[in-house]
C-alpha cells in the first residue's frame, strides 16, 4: 500500500473466525482457528484484482497485533503466514 493510500478498515469478526478487508468491492480475508489460547492461521486471500498492494501484509499484521493483545499463541498454517513470519522476526515470541 502507498503511503497515501487510505488505511484500511480492517473487521475482526470473531464468532466467524476470519479478519476482512473490502477493497474495491474486493473482499480480503485472514481465516483462523481458535483452540483455547492458540490462534491457528489457515488462510490468507486477496483477490488478484487488488493484489500487489500489500493487503495480506496488513491484515497478517492486524491479526498478529490481535492475538498479541488476548494473550494468544499463533500457529501459521497457511504458506503466506509462514513466509510472513519468517520476514518479521521480532513476532516469533508469538509462535506456538
Amino acid at each position: 500500500m502507498s503511503d497515501n493510500a487510505k488505511p484500511l478498515d480492517i473487521v475482526h469478526d470473531s464468532k466467524n473466525e476470519v479478519f476482512q478487508v473490502v477493497v474495491d468491492g474486493h473482499t480480503c480475508e485472514l481465516a483462523y482457528q481458535l483452540r483455547g489460547n492458540v490462534m491457528t492461521i489457515t488462510h490468507t486471500g486477496v483477490p488478484s484484482p487488488v493484489g500487489g498492494r500489500g493487503i495480506a501484509n496488513l491484515l497478517t499484521r492486524f491479526a498478529v497485533q490481535a492475538a498479541e493483545a488476548q494473550g494468544w499463541k499463533i500457529v501459521p498454517a497457511c504458506s503466506y503466514a509462514k513466509v510472513w513470519f519468517e520476514r518479521n522476526p521480532e513476532y516469533g515470541r508469538l509462535l506456538a
